[in-house]
């Protein structure tokens, strides 16, 4: 803070830091201004909340979690229309929001871009302190730090991983999960740093233990974003034993899944015994039913968790990219592609789980390519002449009828049955019996508390029994990630619901569903019905819709174009 201050002291600002609900803890400034600026409320002590506040620097950064300039007439108390404050959120190593750092004037330039320059080293050294803490934080591990440009690597602020001596990630800031498409989850924690970045395990011990004549290295991610490396060594000594050898043991991540219901429990009672026995699995249910969460248990729960867990969504790849990302490419097979060539996905998995999503939208010419990856265990890259060998374990996963597309020559029978050889059909979550407990076990981890903690009243209860789900668990996520951003207290009622859900409540209920299966035009019928409603929740666009289910927009049309259904004018 004293170092920022000298920036900007000529120029009339001040220094303030507040915790997590914008409560100033800290205050740097001109003794000359006190008054008028304990009159404007630039003091410690002062809470600046938005509920309470209004727009400001400091709460309406809290609120929006990233950095803010609330100049002059932005704010909306009139008394406080003559300042300029700029606030940058602080988050600890693992990404909470602990407070914020704000720099304010009593007065300023009616020009915004007055701002630029103090936003600038605000964010600025927001990232500084916030890198100082993570270090801080991690004293007896390895500080990794990606780099953008190689000179500065060593002083600019920079995403950082914390590693142990076994290259194991424990600790990620917020810049390396958003980096790593890591955000909603600690998804990094655990893992080799080689599955991190694009790297061989013969070359971490040059990355963690570098010598003085070392070149820095220069390492990828997996979609191809490259980094500088450097390492900050640990200050203290390590634990005789390996962090991950202290590491509490963990339940099953199968068992965690079964819950209360019967369907569920008797999948993951069956699987258990699976697991290990190099046996390819196919799991089958609707849209947004858990499948990808399902594989990942499958995953961690084998001998094989600390390979690489590599998720292909097959509808998702565009068709004419879809072989190269699958199989990789020889240098210099066509215009464009890389001079040292590129692995492909399944190449990347190897040793590890191969999980292939929404298999049954799979083109046909590339489903007899991917047969014989599995039939043989090697992958042909394109352009190359050898093939090279591979070791997976491959999950499977769709919402279609596999069998109804085999006999309509829609899907390889030779391809079916070597994916099948053990199928699990998961519930729809109208015909669970754990969806109360599913609930509250959601919104504590969304709240941050004990699924003890929070309750969900009667009516809420009946409603979601009768409802009929049809985006299934990824619907009720979205629900009640609402919830918990409205939700006054730990009790969550009809009141918390988002709109979109209350005239669904009525026109989409179980028994709507429930009626028996009939040939494929009546699946075709419920799956159009089922995407209709989510259309509709999202005022038919596609773009929204395609996000919220996972897949590409194209895919979407297509879905759309083979169920018929008919789009209001003006939809996107």
């Amino acid at each position: 803070m004293r170092q920022l201050y000298r920036h900007v002291a000529d120029l009339g600002y001040i220094m303030l830091i507040a915790d997590a609900q914008g409560v100033t803890i800290d205050y740097i400034g001109n003794g000359d201004l006190d008054a008028s600026l304990r009159g404007a409320g630039l003091t410690v002590g002062a809470n600046w909340g938005e509920a309470l506040s209004g727009t400001n620097g400091i709460g309406t950064c809290l609120a929006e979690a990233q950095t803010v300039t609330c100049h002059r007439d932005d704010h909306f108390y009139l008394g406080n229309i003559s300042l300029s404050c700029t606030a940058t959120p602080l988050r600890g190593p693992d990404g909470e929001i602990l407070g914020a750092l704000d720099v304010s004037a009593v007065s300023s330039p009616e020009q915004r871009e007055s701002q630029y320059l103090v936003r600038r080293l605000t964010r600025l050294h927001g990232q500084m302190i916030e890198n100082a803490y993570f270090v801080r934080r991690h004293p007896d591990a390895f500080i990794v730090r990606l780099g953008d440009s190689t000179p500065l690597s060593d002083v600019q602020p920079a995403p950082l991983l914390a590693c142990d001596a076994d290259g194991v990630v424990i600790g990620a800031d917020h810049a390396a999960r958003r980096r790593l498409n890591a955000v909603e989850d600690a998804g990094l924690l655990g893992l080799p740093l080689t599955e991190v970045l694009d790297f061989g395990a013969h070359d971490l011990n040059a990355i963690l233990k570098p010598t003085m004549q070392q070149v820095r290295p220069v390492l990828r991610d997996w979609d191809g974003r490259a980094y500088h490396v450097s390492v900050l060594m640990p200050r203290v000594a390590a634990p005789l034993k390996s962090i991950a050898v202290l590491r509490p043991a963990k339940p099953s991540p199968l068992a965690a899944l079964g819950a209360n219901d019967a369907t569920l429990s008797d999948l993951v009672r069956r699987a258990v015994r699976l697991v290990d026995r190099s046996i390819h699995i196919l799991i089958q249910g609707e849209t947004g039913a858990g499948k990808e969460v399902f594989a990942r248990a499958l995953h961690e729960a084998s001998q094989r968790a600390a390979r690489p867990f590599v998720a292909i969504n097959c509808a998702s790849l565009p068709e004419s990219l879809i072989e190269s990302e699958l199989f990789g490419y020889a240098p210099g097979t066509f215009t464009g592609a890389r001079s040292q060539g590129r692995k492909g996905l399944i190449q990347k998995a190897d040793g590890g789980t191969l999980f292939l999503d929404e298999i049954g939208d799979m083109p046909l010419l590339l489903q007899s390519r991917l047969l014989r990856v599995i039939a043989e265990n090697e992958v042909l890259p394109l352009g190359a002449d050898d093939p090279i060998r591979v070791s997976l374990n491959v999950i499977a996963a769709s919402h279609r009828d596999l069998r109804t597309m085999m006999r309509a020559g829609e899907f390889r029978e030779d391809l079916y049955y070597r994916l099948c050889g053990a199928a699990f059909a998961l519930p729809a979550l109208r015909d669970r019996q754990d969806i109360e407990a599913l609930t509250r076990t959601i919104l504590a981890g969304l709240l941050g508390c004990e699924p003890d903690a929070v309750s969900i009243d009667a009516p809420l209860r009946d409603l979601f029994k009768a409802y009929a789900w049809p985006g299934n668990i990824r619907e009720l996520v979205a629900v009640l990630r609402y919830a918990s951003a409205v939700l006054d207290g730990r009790t969550m009622t009809l009141r918390d619901l988002p709109t979109e859900i209350g005239p669904l409540s009525t026109g989409c209920r179980r028994q709507d569903l429930a009626r028996p299966r009939g040939p494929s035009d009546a699946r075709d019928e419920d799956e159009a019905r089922d995407l209709r409603v989510v259309l509709e929740r999202h005022r038919w666009s596609v773009p929204d819709t395609a996000k919220d289910l996972g897949c590409s927009r194209a895919t979407l049309y297509r879905r759309i174009k083979r169920l018929g259904i008919q789009t209001p004018r003006g939809a996107i």
